[in-house]
């Protein structure tokens, strides 16, 4: 959907009331601000809601927006104090939320119709499909993936059903967002829950930084920013300085009012605030080499030491006030402001006679001149008094009819909403069966029948060999299919329906109208990030009835929501847009390549569709012998991933499996965070 405004919304950060004041002052059309609550940076400072309350009326007060990030995965216990936060947002005035949790658009969206819901990057959509189904399910905006070239873009744009924000300028996760693991499954910090401890800036090997990427900058690209017809360009830096909103966001006000390119002046600007060896472009321009890699060097702090330039006064509103105060009549007070952008009338308490020291014009207009505690300013002279002679107004009475109307003509909150929450509760009845998914063909082919009869359905990758299509029950969709892909990925779909292949693996919402219309049984991937039974109803609606949940639940968890959880298999860490394993390693080891970080545990690396990367964990989890637990959490299948295994390791894997017998390595358990052996 293209904008209808000639300008795309300039959307700035803030971690804390300095830097959303920054950010205003700087000339931002809108801020994003995260509560102390499901945000994905939980370590940034954040706002409580009385500072919500804040923040909404400074920005409105002066013509911009707040949205509130509430763009964590949820679980079930909590999301009855998800909708009851959504509830007081929408009440403070809150112009919309950025959120990526299925199960709460869902809750969201049924007890708040009227809460404006943008889809967060970390939902991971990247396509034309998945922005309309995020439009369908209540999604008035969506923010698509940072790895969307310039043609991608408008591509979204131009035959999207929501409006279109992008990234502007800021960090890069070398993950496609929403797929990481990493920070979760091996260091229990999980980044879909606001805890990412950042190993992607870590050395891995020989010492470099492989997996840093610079920031992105698009400073050089605003006049195709502006003619994509994007609704909003994003600057990200919810954890940076009140001095590095302020300066960036001017940057880009200046450029997108001009519509024009960075000079060599504002580049150098931009670089000496904040960067990690410079800036990328990679991805908008499609020219994803190693150049985009960079680490932030003692020369890059440095030179941000020298900047100390940020704008943090708060920028009160100029009123002008008219006063009448008369014997036995209710008091009245109009305040009004200069630049025309509101009035508002309240009335007080009647003057009585005075027995002694009747009001006086000048005292009536000094208290009624201290506003110091809001957002208003208002000088004597702006004051009109009509005020009767001999009667008098006790002060706490003038005060009160004050703070009437300054509350009055800052307010932007909306009706209080009644809520009447009841919790999800998930179905069950699901098909038991045990269902695996070999990355390496071969090794599926050479897998004996007795091993394979194990599984009630594999699937290899869509684009295996049409031997292994022949022979198979269901194909793997690749995590990442970009517009510009589907026309292949269709074929082979279509191939693999006149093969025989009944089910498709399901990873995005983005796939399910790549399947409409063919003989496929869809089951989700545990790359839905389902932590939720409300997420669980959603993806039934949409037509997946079976589901291998996030491998971030515990076992009670899981047990309360139904479905199948990996019990087997080196979990995906990281899919990456980038090879890897190209600029590291070399072409030759595409099936062997692996990332050592400082401890000496070995990520194996593999090939995805369209050169991109998958990296693995180091350990496989595996539950095989703790079959009891499984029983208890009621279960309905078992998944298992192979990856790295030889046949003779998987045969090995699906015995020791079947007799309930530990596997002789160290493993990783479902629900806890280290490794056990």
């Amino acid at each position: 959907m293209r904008r209808k405004s000639a300008l795309p919304e300039l959307l700035a950060p803030a971690g804390n009331m300095d830097c959303l004041v920054a950010a205003v002052n700087a000339g931002a059309d809108a801020v994003y601000v995260g509560g102390k609550r499901f945000g994905a940076r939980a370590y940034a400072k954040n706002f409580d809601i009385s500072e919500l309350s804040r923040a909404v009326r400074y920005c409105h007060l002066h013509g911009r927006k707040l949205y509130v990030t509430v763009n964590t995965l949820v679980l079930d216990k909590e999301m009855r104090e998800v909708v009851e936060y959504a509830r007081e947002l929408y009440e403070i005035g809150v112009d919309a939320l950025i959120i990526a949790d299925l199960g709460a658009i869902r809750e969201i969206r049924k007890h708040l119709p009227l809460l404006p819901l943008h889809a967060s990057t970390q939902m991971s959509a990247h396509n034309v499909s998945a922005v309309n189904l995020a439009a369908r399910l209540g999604c008035e905006r969506a923010v698509p993936a940072r790895e969307l070239s310039l043609s991608d873009i408008r591509t979204v744009v131009e035959n999207s059903d929501a409006e279109i924000e992008v990234f502007l300028h800021g960090a890069l996760c070398v993950c496609h967002s929403g797929q990481c693991l990493f920070s979760s499954l091996v260091g229990g910090r999980s980044g879909n829950r606001g805890e990412c401890a950042q190993p992607c800036r870590l050395p891995f090997g020989n010492g470099k930084y492989p997996l840093s990427l610079k920031d992105l900058s698009l400073a050089e690209h605003i006049p195709e920013l502006i003619d994509s017809g994007v609704a909003s360009l994003k600057i990200e830096g919810r954890m940076k300085s009140a001095e590095y909103v302020y300066n960036v966001t001017r940057v880009y006000r200046r450029l997108l009012d001009e519509k024009r390119r960075a000079s060599a002046d504002e580049l150098a600007l931009l670089r000496g605030v904040f960067s990690r060896g410079g800036f990328t472009d990679g991805y908008f321009t499609g020219r994803t080499e190693s150049g985009m890699t960079g680490i932030r060097s003692e020369s890059d702090k440095e030179i941000s030491r020298t900047v100390s330039v940020a704008d943090t006064e708060i920028k009160r509103v100029a009123v002008k006030a008219s006063a009448v105060i008369r014997l036995g009549e209710p008091s009245e007070l109009t305040l009004e402001r200069l630049d025309g952008g509101g009035r508002v009338t309240v009335t007080g308490e009647a003057a009585s006679t005075a027995e002694s020291s009747p009001l006086s014009e000048d005292g009536v207009t000094a208290r009624l001149c201290k506003l110091g505690n809001t957002l208003l300013t208002l000088d004597p002279s702006d004051v009109e008094l009509t005020l009767d002679e001999g009667v008098n107004l006790s002060p706490a009475a003038l005060n009160a009819l004050r703070r009437s109307a300054a509350e009055a003509l800052e307010d932007t909150s909306r009706e209080p909403t009644e809520l009447s929450f009841t919790p999800t509760v998930s179905e069950r009845g699901g098909k038991k069966r045990n269902t695996a998914l070999f990355f390496d063909e071969r090794t599926f082919l050479a897998l004996g029948d007795s091993d394979r009869s194990f599984f009630d359905v594999c699937f290899v990758p869509l684009f295996a060999s049409e031997a292994a299509l022949s022979r198979v029950d269901g194909v793997y969709l690749p995590p990442i299919i970009f517009d510009r892909e589907t026309d292949g990925v269709r074929e082979r779909l279509s191939l693999a329906t006149r093969l025989g292949v009944r089910y498709a693996l399901i990873g995005n919402i983005g796939q399910l109208e790549l399947i409409e219309g063919l003989p496929f049984e869809a089951i989700g991937d545990f790359r839905l990030n389902i932590t939720n039974s409300s997420a669980r109803a959603a993806y039934r609606a949409l037509g997946i009835d079976s589901a291998v949940l996030s491998p971030e639940l515990t076992l009670p968890m899981a047990r309360d929501i139904g479905g199948s959880l990996i019990v087997y298999g080196r979990i995906p860490l990281m899919i990456t847009e980038r090879c890897f394993i190209k600029e590291n390693f070399g072409c030759d080891r595409c099936s062997s390549a692996a990332l050592v970080d400082r401890m000496g545990e070995r990520f194996p690396m593999m090939r995805e569709a369209g050169h991109r990367n998958l990296i693995f964990n180091s350990k496989p989890t595996y539950m095989g012998d703790k079959r009891d637990e499984l029983r208890k959490a009621r279960l309905d299948s078992n998944h298992f991933i192979f990856s790295t295994e030889t046949t003779a390791q998987i045969s090995s894997v699906i015995s020791s499996f079947k007799s309930g017998a530990p596997l002789p390595f160290d493993v990783r358990r479902v629900g806890r965070r280290k490794a056990k052996k």
